[in-house]
């Protein structure tokens, strides 16, 4: 049927006293259908970043994009009309009218013209080939490196910083402000990661607008003595692939007590198993489950006899870590990576008789549980591997 629903479908609800609405299709023309495309990239814009696409030069080509192209659809009455019923974030509302029904304006094209960035490809659906000229510039920067003679006092810090990648230390988040540029600073800039070595003194540009000298080290031996708005651009025509890499301590990841601002994560638990299994009676100082929950440990094990996870049996608290500022699920990912190498090879039933695998026990004494976490807190986890035949860590070859 036209609705969706089945003639039994639209029986049940009509028992059920739904009245069942048949939507009409409207045939749009394709101004109009090209207008409504282009407010939806602008409504996926403010879904994304919580607030409305702004004009200026220090923004994404996409944002300045969406910003001219809300002015026009918000200026023209017949635009307003057509938009309206379907500005769910109210984007329109306060905006005045303009004397104008013209939408011509709104081809992207003659939006880039207003904002004086030239087309280099007839489509505007390929806006990789968009640019500035001050983009243009900034990628001829990135381009234009010569060889790092002293990469050798580099090479140690990009391997550490990918070891912290690959273990949840460090996160690649999208590149945002132009604050983030400092020196000592890692990004992913045309897809390899850079260091911000050195910054020089930092001056106003005859916009008004603050800028520096960087000598930026690549992890390919290269490096190149570039504006810091020469990168900061390079990063945001990089779109989604512009990177900045967090520093190791985004935040306070353990705390006896809270600062202001903080705001707690939850709590990592470390517990011992009451199972008369023989793996676990035989070992039973040795096997512990770790795992990390937002509620009261209390209230997460509670019933563990009937769970399998928790070995179908009930489950002694011996260690608990609070966490602020800090995301749980990789927290615990990376715990768990730390103690494969002990991870518990065991094979349970649960009340209903199935197979079960439980995969956050762990054959490891407490006190290797509290050194990694005392490693994760000062940073120095990535450099140090887990042994289960010595019960401790083993510093990683080439570790800091």
């Amino acid at each position: 049927m036209a609705n969706g629903f089945t003639d039994e479908d639209d029986a049940l609800l009509a028992e059920l006293g739904v009245e069942v609405e048949t939507k009409k299709h409207v045939s749009r023309t394709p101004r109009e259908e090209r207008i409504i495309a282009g407010f939806e990239e602008i409504q996926r814009f403010v879904d994304e970043h919580g607030r409305r696409p702004q004009h200026g030069e220090d923004r994404d080509i996409f944002e300045r994009l969406y910003a001219v192209r809300l002015d026009r659809i918000s200026e023209s009455n017949e635009c307003r009309d057509l938009i309206e019923p379907m500005d769910r974030q109210g984007l329109l509302s306060g905006a005045a009218l303009a004397a104008t029904d013209d939408t011509d304006e709104l081809d992207d094209d003659a939006l880039l013209d207003a904002l004086g960035i030239a087309v280099e490809a007839p489509a505007i659906t390929e806006l990789k080939h968009v640019r500035s000229t001050a983009e243009k510039k900034a990628a001829e920067e990135i381009a234009n490196r010569d060889r790092c003679e002293d990469f050798a006092r580099f090479k140690p810090l990009f391997e550490q910083v990918q070891k912290e990648l690959d273990t949840g230390l460090r996160e690649a988040r999208k590149f945002e402000l132009k604050s983030e540029i400092a020196p000592g600073r890692f990004f992913i800039v045309g897809g390899q990661k850079a260091y911000v070595a050195e910054m020089g003194e930092v001056k106003l540009t005859d916009q008004g607008r603050t800028d520096a000298r960087l000598r930026v080290i690549f992890d390919n031996g290269t490096e190149s003595n570039m504006l810091m708005r020469s990168l900061q651009r390079a990063l945001n025509a990089d779109g989604d692939a512009g990177r900045r890499i967090s520093e190791p301590h985004a935040g306070p990841l353990f705390s006896d007590r809270t600062i202001d601002g903080d705001e707690a994560s939850g709590t990592i638990y470390v517990l011992r198993s009451k199972s008369d299994h023989p793996l676990v009676a035989e070992n039973r100082d040795l096997v512990h489950k770790i795992g990390v929950t937002n509620m009261s440990v209390e209230k997460r094990i509670a019933g563990a006899h009937l769970q399998p996870t928790f070995l179908m049996a009930n489950v002694e608290i011996v260690a608990t870590y609070e966490l602020y500022n800090i995301n749980r699920t990789r927290l615990e990912n990376l715990i768990h990576r730390i103690f494969e190498p002990a991870r518990l090879d065991i094979e349970i039933m649960d009340r209903f008789g199935r197979p079960f695998v439980p995969k956050e026990w762990f054959l490891v004494p407490l006190f290797a549980i509290n050194d990694a976490v005392e490693k994760i807190k000062d940073g120095t986890i990535a450099s140090y591997a887990y042994d289960p035949a010595q019960a401790q860590f083993i510093r990683r070859s080439g570790g800091a």
